[in-house]
């Protein structure tokens, strides 16, 4: 009951600040916080039950649904969905926090929708239905329509549009291969299922196998984003308020890298080893090509973003390796990535409050002006470039150690990234907060609720880079048991 709680606070919190802003437009914010706080300790409590248990899935909810198509409600949590729910509950509270003041009207849907994406993204972490993933994956997509659309910024109608065009197009590749799946299994056994356990040693044809493959991979590539696939992303970005970026760059974008670890490789094995240097050719092209974007962007939203396409890179590659130190690095990518780009987009977002403009071009001298948000964009733009001792350098440093037992010549490539980064992250600090001051008038520093938010979050950046041990024992197993599934089910298409 402990899963489908923590779905159901999200769900029903995301109602009581939509019906409470009839009372006063400042409740939805704290509702919104009291279901967070709430979240947070269900999944503190379930940690800490399940911190001694030997088994890979620490926590299994399978209730019947739809018998009659084989679909059921089950939930299901290892250490790596433990991770990511985690992640989504910390980001939550940063996403309230950086509206609270951004947000002036409609305050009870802008937070429903909040939570109703949050539910989602929980929902696609423990869902072990492929009908139940796909419903979740499409309930986290329509509030972030809605908070791009009513709450985005000048060009938001376009850039909301372009989103759901790229998810529901690609979605539909997925839903198509679920269906397919099921009626594979139908004719084995004569009965539908889209349950994950039943489907996951399924024999099938190759070439039937890759096609079901590539359905999937699509869609997660869309939201991850990879090229070719990326170009709705800046766009959504600039355009999002400054929660709903926090949200979708710190969560939505892990779960096309969650699609790819739990789905794609373990149900196609062998169509995925298949693929795997196409797939690592694409991340390693990702990880360069966006971050020499990034050189050529002027609008600070749009820059962070690229970096985000770049960071994703490394997952895409340290996933299609296939090696537990490559698997483990994306998973702490994932992570790292998720805390320090909800950082700069924060710290974008209150720059742009401050200064109505995202051009870098307009600013200059900040440090001076507001030297408390200047020294947290000091620090997260150096943990973003992979200063060592922080995070995203350990996941970066272990996807890199892994594939390149796996392919030279694209870790290689991919390893560049350590000279062009640095220099997308001096760009930022150099045009936004050296030089001479350009304001003409006083802005305010980051508040104390702001510093109390950041200052989270650096506690986490660094945490993860000194003490990774916690989140690597969390996950091997579940990574362990992928990596052996994936080889069972490979040597039954074999057979």
């Amino acid at each position: 009951m402990m899963l489908l709680a923590l779905i159901a606070v999200l769900f029903f919190g995301g109602l009581a600040a939509f019906i409470s802003e009839r009372w006063h437009p400042a409740v939805p914010r704290w509702t919104a916080l009291a279901a967070l706080a709430l979240e947070f300790v269900l999944v503190l409590l379930q940690y800490a039950l399940t911190a001694d248990q030997s088994s890979v899935w620490i926590a299994d909810l399978k209730w019947p649904w739809i018998s009659r198509f084989g679909i059921g409600f089950h939930l299901a949590m290892d250490g790596l969905s433990l991770s990511l729910v985690m992640l989504t509950v910390v980001l939550g509270f940063m996403a309230v926090s950086s509206s609270w003041t951004e947000i002036r009207h409609r305050q009870g849907f802008f937070y429903f929708n909040l939570l109703m994406c949050l539910a989602g993204t929980v929902g696609v972490f423990l869902a072990l239905d492929l009908f139940l993933f796909f419903f979740s994956w499409e309930v986290m997509i329509i509030p972030m329509y809605f908070l791009i659309s009513i709450w985005g910024h000048e060009d938001r109608t376009a850039a909301a549009i372009k989103f759901v065009i790229f998810t529901q197009v690609s979605g539909l590749l997925m839903l198509t291969a679920i269906i397919v799946l099921a009626l594979i299994y139908h004719g084995y056994t004569g009965v539908y299922s889209f349950d994950y356990f039943k489907l996951l040693g399924m024999p099938l044809d190759a070439e039937v196998a890759f096609w079901l493959m590539l359905g999937f991979f699509v869609a997660f590539m869309v939201k991850l984003p990879s090229v070719p696939f990326h170009t709705w992303l800046p766009d959504a970005h600039t355009q999002a308020p400054t929660g709903g970026s926090v949200i979708l760059a710190g969560v939505m974008l892990k779960t096309g890298a969650y699609g790819l670890l739990r789905f794609v490789v373990p149900l196609f094995p062998e169509a995925s080893h298949q693929f795997a240097p196409i797939a690592m050719t694409l991340g390693a092209v990702s990880v360069l090509y966006a971050a020499v974007m990034a050189f050529a962007q002027s609008d600070l939203k749009r820059l962070i973003a690229y970096t985000s396409v770049s960071h994703m890179g490394f997952v895409l590659l340290g996933v299609f390796a296939w090696d537990l130190l490559a698997l483990q690095g994306a998973v702490m990518t994932m992570l790292a990535h998720g805390i320090s780009a909800a950082a700069l987009f924060m710290i974008a977002g209150a720059l742009q409050e401050r200064l109505h403009t995202r051009q870098m071009g307009n600013m200059g001298g900040l440090w001076v002006a507001v030297p408390h948000l200047s020294a947290m964009a000091l620090f997260f733009a150096i943990a973003s470039l992979g200063l060592p001792g922080l995070g995203n350098f350990l996941g970066e440093f272990l996807v890199l150690l892994g594939a390149f037992k796996v392919n030279m010549l694209l870790t290689a490539l991919a390893a560049l990234v350590m000279i062009l980064s640095p220099v997308y992250a001096l760009i930022i600090m150099q045009k936004a907060f050296y030089g001479p001051l350009r304001l003409p008038h006083p802005i305010a520093d980051f508040s104390r609720r702001d510093i109390i938010a950041m200052g989270l979050l650096v506690v986490a950046s660094i945490w993860l880079g000194l003490h990774p041990h916690k989140v690597l024992e969390t996950t091997e197993p579940s990574l362990q048991q992928a990596m052996q599934s994936s080889a069972v089910t490979g040597s039954t298409d074999e057979q």
